[in-house]
C-alpha cells in the first residue's frame, strides 16, 4: 500500500579483436517512496519511554515562554510552575502563560523509509597488449538524491527580546512579564511596577522614555512555514586503470592507479532563523519592524497555528546550502605468485605477494553563512561548520602462504599463512604516525571429513577526516533524564551546588525540566592528535564436511576481538556519571561537572546551541572495544525424489560486546542490552540471532522460506514504563506492555522463483509473511539514531508486510 520501489538495470558485454578484450557497461537505476511513521498506527504518536504518555517535542504550537518571572538578589520563587526559568504554554485563547502544556507530535512528520532515486553506471575493459602485458580499466559513476521531510522548524527554546508595546503582545501575558499579577505563594522581585509596565503599554516606540522590553526563551514551531525540507544529491565517480601481466609462469605482477571524487550538496529549505525571529518580535505595529531591513514583517508567536501572516513565515524563512566533498587518490603495485619452493612434506609450492601503496584523502566541507552559524537554523541540530583538511599513506605489505604437509596420514593439509603491512600516515598540520599490522594463521586438515583453522591478526584504523579536522561544534546527544531537574537540587545541598556551577540560574532550581524530547546539547570536534586505533582480533574454528552424510557441510568459528586506543566520545550516561555519580561538597568544583554547561536562563541542558554547550563529548584514543562469540554456518542439499532440498542456516551467538570510552568510564557491557549508551555499535545486538533458508527445487519452480530470529532482549537500567497504552495506537490500544524488555522475534519471507526458460526468469517475493508488527518501546529509551518511531526500526521490520516481483531477461 505504500513504500513503492523500483529497480532496473541494464548489462550489455562483449569480446572483441579475436578475444584478445573484453568490455562491459552496466547502468542502472532505483527509486524508493518514503513510509512515513505516521503511517503506522503503532507510531502515530509518540510516547514517553519512562512515563507512558503521549509526548514530542516541547517546541510546538503554541508557543512556551521560558524566564517569565525574572528574580533580583537571588531571591528564589517557592512555587516551582511560576519559577524564573519555569516553562509555560501560552494559552492562545486569553494570551496567559500557564503551567501546564502539551507535547507537538512530531513523529507523522518522520520517516522509516527514506524516499531516493539513484542513477548508476558501472564499465570496465581489459585488453592484452601482448601474451605476458593486459591493459585493464574501470569506471563507476552514481548520482543520488533524497529527499527527507521532518516535522517544522521554528525557535527551539533561542533568546529573544520583544517590546511591551508590540500589538501582539496579550496584556494578560504582559502583567505575567512585568511580574504584577496577584500570587500569594510568590517571592519574587518585581520586573516593573504596575505604572511602569501600563506606561510600557501605550509606548510609541524605542525613542519614547516609557519604552520597555522583556527577554525570555521562545520555543514556537513555524508550522505557518511547512515542514523542513532537505534535498541532498550525492555525485561519485571513480575509475581505475592498470596493467598486469606475467614475469614467469608462476609469478606476475600488477600496477594500478586510480582517482575518485565525491560531492554531497545540501540543500535546506522551510528552516526559519532565530536571527529573524528577534528582529520581527521588536515592532511597533503590525506591519513595520523596528529594525526595518531585508523585508522584516512583525510576527504574532502567542496565537494558535496560523497565528503567523503569510508574510512572517516567508520572512522568517530561508534556505541554506552545504557542500561536501572528498577525493581519493591512489596508486597500487603488486607482485605474487609462488617462490618456486616446497616444503619437504608438501606438494604445492609456497606462494608470496609484495607490494607498496600510496593513497591520499582530502575532504572539505562548505557551508553558507545560515547553516554555519550556531543556533541560526531552528532546529537543525547543529551547526554545518566549513571543514578542509587531509592526509596521505605509504604502505608495504607482504604475504606468504605455505602449505607444510600435504596427502599425509592424519595430514590431509597442513598450511601457514602470514602477512604484515607497514603504514605511514602524514596528517595535514598533525603528527605522522606509523603503524605495522601483522596476521598469522594455519589451518589443519587431519581427513576430508574435518578443517581445524585459526588465526591472530593486529589491524588498525585510522581517524577519517571528520574526526580529525571537524571544528568543535554544539549538536545534540540523548539523555532522558537530568538530575537538576525537579525538586531534587531543592532537598540536596550538594546537588544544588553543581547545578549551579553549570551555569544554572538559582531562580531555576526547582523547576529545571528534562532535555525535550530526551535530546540535550552536546559539544565537540574533531582532534588532530588522534592517532590510528588498534586491534587485536583471534579466531578459531572448525569445518566439518562428513562423507558419511554428502551435501552437509557446517562450520563453527569462535572470534575475539579487542580493540585498543579506539576513537571513541564518552556516552551522555558516561558525562552525567562522571559528574553526578557520587556527590561531595567539592563536586562544583570538579571538572568532570563544571564542564557541562546549562542553559543560562532556564537551566535545563537543551536549548539555543549558541549559549547552551550541554555535554563536552569530544574525541580521544581513550577508548576500549571488545567483543566475542560464535559463528556458525550449515548448508545440507539433498534429492528428495520430487525435488531437491537446499538448507542453509547461519547463527551468531555473542558472547560479550563491550565499550568504555574513558579509562574512567563505564566499562559497558551490552549484549542483549539496549538503552541510549549501549548504542555504540549501532543498533541492537542480541545475545543469539539466526536466519534459516529452505529452498525446494520443483523442476523449473523454486519455492524458498526463510525464518528471521532474534533473541529477546532488555532495558540496561530500570524504571522504563509499565502498563497500559493509551488510545491513539490503533488494535494494541488499552493492552499491557512492559518496556523494560523486548520478547524474541520472529519474521518469515516467501519467494518463489520460475525459470520460464533459459533466458527468463520470474522471482515473487512476500516478506514478513505474517505481518509481523515491531515492539513498542517508546521514542526515548534508546539513541536518537536508531530508537525512532516507539520501536527500533533497524532491528525490528517497522514497514509491515510487503510484496516484490523481479524479472531478469538475458540474451
Amino acid at each position: 500500500g505504500d513504500g513503492n520501489y523500483m529497480r532496473a538495470d541494464l548489462t550489455v558485454g562483449a569480446n572483441f579483436d579475436d578475444g584478445r578484450g573484453n568490455a562491459v557497461i552496466s547502468i542502472g537505476y532505483q527509486e524508493s517512496d518514503p513510509v512515513y511513521q505516521g503511517a503506522r498506527d503503532f507510531s502515530v504518536f509518540g510516547i514517553d519511554s519512562f512515563t507512558g504518555t503521549l509526548g514530542g517535542s516541547g517546541t510546538g504550537v503554541p508557543s512556551r515562554v521560558t524566564g517569565t518571572r525574572p528574580l533580583l538578589a537571588g531571591v528564589p520563587d517557592i512555587n516551582p510552575a511560576t519559577a524564573n526559568g519555569g516553562t509555560r504554554q501560552i494559552n492562545a485563547t486569553n494570551g496567559s502563560a500557564v503551567a501546564t502544556y502539551a507535547f507537538f507530535n512530531f513523529n507523522p512528520y518522520n520517516i522509516f523509509q527514506t524516499p531516493f532515486k539513484r542513477y548508476n553506471i558501472y564499465s570496465q575493459a581489459n585488453y592484452k597488449v601482448t601474451d605476458d602485458i593486459e591493459v585493464y580499466a574501470r569506471g563507476m559513476f552514481s548520482k543520488n538524491t533524497i529527499d527527507t521531510i521532518i516535522a517544522p522548524s521554528g525557535s527551539f527554546g533561542g533568546s529573544v527580546t520583544m517590546n511591551l508595546n508590540n500589538p501582539y503582545m496579550p496584556s494578560t501575558l504582559r502583567n505575567q512579564f512585568c511580574a504584577f499579577d496577584t500570587d500569594p505563594s510568590a517571592t519574587y522581585t518585581p520586573r516593573f511596577s504596575p505604572a511602569t509596565c501600563a506606561a510600557a503599554a501605550t509606548a510609541t516606540g524605542p525613542t519614547d522614555p516609557n519604552y520597555r522590553t522583556v527577554t525570555f526563551n521562545l520555543s514556537r514551531r513555524a508550522v505557518e512555514v511547512g515542514p523542513r525540507i532537505s534535498n541532498y544529491q550525492t555525485t561519485v565517480f571513480d575509475y581505475r586503470v592498470g596493467l598486469r601481466g606475467a614475469i614467469s609462469p608462476s609469478v606476475s605482477w600488477d600496477l594500478s592507479a586510480s582517482y575518485g571524487e565525491s560531492e554531497k550538496v545540501q540543500a535546506i529549505k522551510n528552516y526559519t532563523l532565530q536571527s529573524r525571529w528577534r528582529q520581527a518580535l521588536l515592532a511597533d505595529n503590525t506591519t513595520t519592524c523596528t529594525t526595518n531591513t531585508g523585508g522584516c514583517v512583525p510576527v504574532n508567536p502567542f496565537g494558535d497555528a496560523g497565528s503567523i501572516s503569510a508574510g512572517a513565515a516567508d520572512f522568517l524563512s530561508d534556505d541554506s546550502t552545504s557542500t561536501i566533498r572528498t577525493s581519493l587518490s591512489q596508486v597500487r603495485g603488486v607482485v605474487s605468485g609462488d617462490l618456486g619452493l616446497t616444503s619437504p612434506g608438501a606438494n604445492e609450492p609456497i606462494g608470496f605477494a609484495v607490494g607498496g601503496e600510496y593513497r591520499k584523502y582530502r575532504a572539505q566541507q562548505s557551508s553558507d553563512v545560515l547553516a554555519k552559524t550556531p543556533g541560526e537554523l531552528g532546529g537543525a541540530g547543529g551547526a554545518a561548520p566549513d571543514i578542509n583538511g587531509g592526509y596521505d599513506v605509504y604502505e608495504g605489505f607482504a604475504e606468504l602462504i605455505a602449505p607444510l604437509i600435504e596427502d599425509k596420514p592424519g595430514f590431509k593439509s597442513l598450511t601457514l599463512e602470514g602477512g604484515a603491512r607497514y603504514s605511514r600516515y602524514g596528517i595535514d598540520g598533525g603528527p605522522s604516525n606509523t603503524t605495522w599490522t601483522y596476521k598469522v594463521g594455519l589451518s589443519w586438515e587431519p581427513t576430508a571429513d574435518i578443517k581445524l583453522r585459526g588465526n591472530y591478526a593486529r589491524a588498525v584504523r585510522a581517524p577519517n577526516i571528520g574526526e580529525l579536522f571537524s571544528p568543535v561544534n554544539t549538536g545534540l546527544t540523548t539523555l532522558q533524564i537530568d538530575p537538576c531537574a525537579g525538586a531534587a537540587p531543592t532537598t540536596n545541598a550538594n546537588l544544588q551546588a553543581v547545578c549551579l556551577a553549570q551555569g544554572a540560574p538559582l531562580g531555576t532550581i526547582g523547576s529545571i525540566l528534562n532535555p525535550t524530547a530526551a535530546q540535550a546539547n552536546s559539544t565537540g570536534g574533531g582532534n588532530i592528535n588522534l592517532a590510528p586505533e588498534t586491534a587485536k582480533t583471534w579466531t578459531a574454528g572448525v569445518v566439518f564436511q562428513p562423507q558419511f552424510l554428502p551435501g552437509f557441510s557446517m562450520s563453527v568459528d569462535y572470534f575475539n576481538i579487542k580493540i585498543e586506543g579506539a576513537i571513541t566520545t564518552p556516552t551522555s550516561g558516561d558525562v552525567m556519571a562522571a559528574c553526578f555519580g557520587s556527590l561531595s561538597p567539592t563536586s562544583a568544583t570538579n571538572p568532570a561537572c563544571t564542564s557541562i554547561r546549562r542553559n543560562p536562563v532556564t537551566g535545563g541542558l537543551d536549548g539555543d546551541p549558541a549559549n547552551t554547550l550541554g555535554l563536552p563529548q569530544s574525541l580521544s584514543n581513550l577508548g576500549r572495544l571488545s567483543t566475542s562469540g560464535v559463528d556458525v554456518i550449515a548448508n545440507y542439499n539433498h534429492d528428495l525424489g520430487f525435488a531437491k532440498l537446499n538448507s542453509g542456516f547461519v547463527f551468531n551467538y555473542t558472547v560479550s560486546q563491550k565499550f568504555q570510552a574513558t579509562p574512567t568510564a563505564i566499562d559497558r557491557e551490552c549484549v542483549g542490552l539496549y538503552s541510549a549508551d549501549c548504542g555504540f555499535t549501532g543498533s541492537i545486538q542480541p545475545k543469539y540471532q539466526w536466519s534459516w533458508r529452505n529452498t525446494l527445487s520443483l523442476g523449473n519452480v523454486d519455492v524458498s522460506l526463510l525464518w528471521r530470529h532474534i533473541a529477546a532482549v532488555k532495558y540496561e537500567g530500570t524504571g522504563a514504563f509499565v502498563g497500559t497504552l493509551p488510545a491513539g495506537f490503533g488494535s494494541r490500544s488499552g493492552s499491557q506492555v512492559d518496556f523494560n524488555s523486548i520478547p524474541a522475534y520472529d519474521w518469515f519471507d516467501l519467494s518463489a522463483r520460475f525459470n520460464v526458460n533459459e533466458n527468463f526468469t520470474l522471482t515473487v517475493t512476500v516478506q514478513n509473511m505474517l505481518d509481523k508488527q515491531p515492539p513498542i518501546i517508546g521514542s526515548s529509551i534508546g539513541s536518537t539514531a536508531f530508537n525512532s518511531g516507539n520501536t527500533y526500526p533497524s532491528t525490528y521490520d517497522a514497514l509491515g508486510r510487503r510484496f516484490a516481483a523481479s524479472a531478469r531477461i538475458r540474451f
